[in-house]
């Protein structure tokens, strides 16, 4: 494996992070369009962190701090290159954020129908409480 790369994803970048998204992402969200990575990266410019090998895009995570929680989105990984520590790396990037801003605990959003996903996050160490429940509300 050749040297991976791990930094904050610019406003040059999105175009080629929402088409990786088509590929690398499971799902799709009303967020995932160019205006709303925009807003993402202007408002927290540290927040969707990259994952580059030779040159092209490997992996995402989208580590937002609202300050008072830390919320993991968008933990991509190219499929042909899963299982080769990406994912593993852009956790410890966004974790290490998280800290840095005086985080406490970390959580993510995993699709239920996700398995691949919820074996990944379980082996990060992350664990499903299934006493809640993601409530939402279109607002457009």
């Amino acid at each position: 494996m050749t040297e991976l790369r791990i930094r904050a994803a610019g406003p040059e970048d999105l175009d080629a992070v929402l088409a990786f998204w088509k590929t690398a992402a499971e799902g799709t969200s009303i967020s995932d369009d160019r205006a709303g990575t925009e807003r993402l990266v202007a408002r927290d410019p540290e927040a969707l962190i990259l994952a580059e090998q030779d040159g092209q895009l490997a992996g995402t995570v989208i580590a937002g701090f609202d300050g008072w929680r830390c919320h993991l989105y968008r933990l991509a990984v190219h499929p042909d290159q899963r299982r080769s520590g990406i994912g593993r790396a852009l956790l410890a990037a966004a974790e290490d954020r998280f800290v840095a801003l005086g985080g406490r605990r970390a959580d993510a959003m995993v699709l239920v129908r996700n398995e691949l996903a919820m074996q990944a996050w379980a082996a990060a160490g992350y664990e499903a409480e299934e006493q809640w429940r993601r409530w939402v509300k279109p607002l457009v």
